[in-house]
């Protein structure tokens, strides 16, 4: 499409050369009659000045009783005297006694959308003057000359304005507000002066949808489609027509979003079917354009379907996309009733489910894929398993009181096999007050089923019921009872930085001193450098830890010293720029770090003995880092390990870990089941190579090691990865096993309790004492998204059997 000046200036000179070359151009040589599809229109105005349509475009007629494949087809275009074709390929078929319309290049005016197109080029046409080409084939034309209508493949052509390339005489020229139309009948003699009338644009798609720029409202017709949302919705998974056009859909909106890009709103045809397994429901795409409708507005809806798929791996939504016309004809009709939400034992049958059955009444996705688009109402109370996230205004409610809860009221997540199927999130379109794991939402709460990248199937709540907030309490740990305890915490304090409000700083040192009971030593996770995400080549942290010593010690706690290892700017991965790492925080009047060179970004730290057959051993450098060079370690954070020594000279080995996250598995509610783990693999060999040192460890010490391991590992107590690095149990021993099972967590996802964050030790410790400290995951006022852990290794443990102090136990208590 030319550029508006560009036009001015044809337009300028097109009348005395439309003279002219009348004059000059000797009658072309044409094909013979097209007997099934013609180019029924052209325009090239559009978005130019005062045109009424942002785009060109060519139309085509299917002349005959049956549809017609266009797939392997293509519309081709070259200037007046051009003789380069640019082509736009087609795709689909004209229905029996259909037009078929192609969308070109937009220009920078124009108040108007076409009809939905059935294909899309970008194709600058003129405004004036220009040759299209109807081909059947998908190869530019090449050396026809002025002779392409009688050019291999050319189906039909049309010449206008000031050309010689021509079915016989040329169509008229044209203007911004003009476009070439074929008569009435679609008739073809192969004269396009005779067959092409100038007039006003009116474009129309395969789906019948028509406007006309002197009335560019779109279609006035009142008269519902043949296609209704449970033939678009279908009986599976993806629509039967998906990548048609339809036209005029009839529905009552139920909902709407005005807000961000993906604004639109939900209709629901009120007159169901009889099948169970298509929804009546469906929701209309408009982008960044906000919808002028509104709730109880009885609307036809013209548009293109469309099955959306938010993620790699998830399912698809299926929606009215494309160019959306709304007619709206009546207003203030009552809703379609809401149907309760009910679902059954099972979660998801395995395999590919967008090739199986539905089966509503077996599962849960199944239930939830069956009424997609359609009000739904929770009818019962029921508990928050996760907090409300306020930014979002989202919450997860589960519809099974009953099914793994947790003490503190949230429902755990025991294993792969047991996703926990009462969970439903609720997105609260018109906002969500803050409240805890563990409150109750009573019944009421209603809206439509939809479908996102995060969470999956949501319920987008037009009503949300009233939040009873419950009495969920922080909690802290318990003094120790012996002076020579050591006590080891990890806290994953979500990249902080020096850049951060103070307030964060003082609430993440109030965990410290207060719920963690001022621990000799913390692994710390995600500690950016010291101007966070701003992405300059710093890696330093120093004013980072400082800052956060400082408000520890105004908390009430001691002066920890700190050891840590700069990574290499932009290799660890997290939040661009931030350069997040492990730091040890300890207490100086409790334990001593032994300092050794050597350690940097780099250098693999090793395990040393005393003299070759000593089972003592040592470090090569402290703090260490655990083979950086791997490729286990890319992009990713590589383990920091230090040598400490604790109650007079006793040798402890702490290793502080953040392997790769989850990012790109596939969602619990995925196309196929079970969901992809991805991102297992890299934590798989992370895994292998921390496993590898503390071997080194154990063995070159013949089993004396004590040995913590500890931070997020990004993974389930039950994962293959944790089933890796301990290797079964035999070398570490996973801490939250030896909790009750209800009480295995320490992150809250999707309304899931679960374990990502760890404690291990090594047989070595045999007296210890372990919790997990409630104090983030399950509250909507959060200083991190983690909550953090904490071991105490007891004196007086080496004998068998164990005193009775030293056999495990819990130093958590609530508040």
């Amino acid at each position: 499409m030319a550029t508006p000046r560009l036009r001015r200036l044809i337009a300028a000179a097109s009348l005395p050369l439309t003279v002219a070359a009348s004059m000059a151009v000797l009658p072309s040589t044409a094909n013979a009659l097209s007997s099934d599809v013609v180019i029924s229109a052209v325009y090239g105005g559009g978005g130019n000045s005062g045109a009424i349509f942002k785009n060109d475009y060519i139309e085509l007629a299917n002349i005959t009783g049956a549809p017609i494949d266009v797939s392997t087809w293509s519309i081709q275009y070259a200037s007046a005297a051009g003789a380069v074709f640019q082509m736009t390929n087609l795709s689909g078929s004209i229905p029996a006694h259909g037009k078929y319309l192609i969308q070109e290049a937009a220009g920078a005016g124009g108040t108007t959308n076409l009809p939905t197109p059935d294909a899309i080029g970008s194709i600058p046409m003129s405004a004036t003057s220009g040759v299209v080409a109807l081909v059947t084939a998908q190869i530019p034309l090449v050396g026809c000359g002025i002779s392409c209508s009688t050019a291999p493949n050319v189906k039909d052509l049309i010449g206008y304005g000031a050309t010689a390339n021509v079915e016989t005489l040329a169509a008229p020229g044209l203007t911004n507000t003009t476009a070439n139309a074929r008569s009435g009948a679609m008739t073809d003699t192969d004269n396009n002066s005779v067959d092409f009338t100038a007039g006003v644009p009116k474009a129309t798609n395969t789906a019948g949808t028509t406007i006309s720029a002197d009335n560019p409202g779109g279609p006035v017709d009142p008269t519902p489609g043949t296609v209704r949302i449970h033939d678009i919705q279908g009986s599976g998974r993806i629509s039967p027509i998906v990548g048609q056009s339809v036209t005029n859909v009839p529905g009552i909106v139920t909902a709407v979003r005005t807000t961000g890009n993906a604004r639109g709103y939900w209709m629901q045809d009120p007159s169901a079917d009889a099948d169970p397994l298509t929804s009546e429901g469906i929701f209309v795409f408009m982008g960044s354009t906000s919808p002028t409708v509104v709730s109880g507005d009885s609307v036809l809806a013209s548009g293109r379907v469309t099955e959306f798929r938010p993620a790699t791996g998830s399912q698809a939504l299926t929606e009215l996309g494309g160019t959306i016309t709304t007619t709206k004809l009546t207003s203030g009709n009552a809703l379609p009733a809401a149907i309760p939400v009910a679902f059954p034992d099972a979660y998801t049958k395995s395999g590919a489910l967008e090739a199986q059955p539905l089966e509503p009444s077996s599962y849960v996705l199944d239930w939830l894929e069956t009424h997609e688009g359609m009000r739904v109402t929770i009818a019962q109370d029921t508990r928050l398993v996760s907090p409300v996230n306020t930014e979002f205004d989202e919450l997860w409610v589960t519809l099974k009181p009953g099914q793994n809860p947790t003490p503190r009221g949230g429902t755990v997540y025991k294993g792969y096999d047991d996703p926990n199927s009462g969970r439903i999130m609720l997105l609260a379109l018109n906002g969500a007050p803050a409240a805890n794991v563990g409150s109750t939402l009573a019944a009421g709460s209603t809206g439509v089923v939809d479908y996102q990248s995060f969470g999956g199937y949501v319920i987008q709540a037009t009503e949300l019921g009233a939040i009873t907030e419950g009495t969920l309490k922080r909690q802290k740990v318990l003094p120790p009872k012996k002076q020579g305890d050591l006590s080891v915490a990890t806290y994953n304090v979500e990249n902080l930085a020096f850049t951060n409000p103070d307030a964060k700083f003082a609430r993440l040192a109030e965990a410290i001193v207060t719920n963690l009971g001022k621990p000799d030593i913390v692994a710390l996770e995600e500690i950016q450098d010291n101007n966070g995400a701003t992405n300059n080549g710093v890696v330093a942290a120093d004013q980072t830890v400082a800052k956060f010593i400082a408000a520890i010690v105004a908390a009430g706690g001691p002066t920890y010293d700190w050891r840590s290892i700069n990574p290499n700017d932009g290799t660890d991965g997290g939040e661009p720029g931030g350069n997040i790492r492990q730091v040890f925080l300890f207490n100086p009047a409790r334990v001593t770090f032994v300092d050794r060179p050597g350690g940097d970004a780099n250098t693999a730290v090793t395990v040393l003995r005393e003299r070759p057959t000593s089972n003592q051993i040592f470090l090569s450098a402290s703090p260490g880092r655990i083979n950086p060079t791997s490729t286990a370690w890319n992009t990713s954070r590589k383990p920091l390990v230090g040598e400490f020594r604790y109650d007079g000279d006793k040798q402890l080995f702490v290793i502080a870990n953040h392997f790769n996250s989850k990012g790109g598995d596939h969602p619990l509610s995925a196309a196929v089941q079970p969901p992809n783990r991805t991102s297992e693999v890299q934590r798989l060999q992370q895994a292998g190579e921390v496993r590898d040192f503390v071997q080194d460890l154990v063995t070159k010490s013949a089993g004396r090691a004590e040995v913590v391991v500890l931070g997020d590992l990004n993974d389930y107590q039950f994962s293959p990865v944790l089933q890796t690095l301990t290797v079964g149990g035999t070398l570490l021993k996973t801490l939250i096993d030896t909790l009750p099972a209800e009480e295995r967590y320490s992150y809250v996802f999707d309304g899931n309790s679960q374990v990502l964050d760890h404690i291990l030790v090594s047989p070595a410790i045999k007296g210890y004492a372990y919790g997990v400290v409630h104090i983030n995951a399950e509250f909507s006022d959060q200083a991190s998204d983690h909550d953090p852990q904490i071991v105490r290794i007891l004196t007086g443990c080496n004998s068998e059997p164990l005193p009775a102090r030293c056999l495990p136990g819990s130093p958590v208590v609530d508040m």
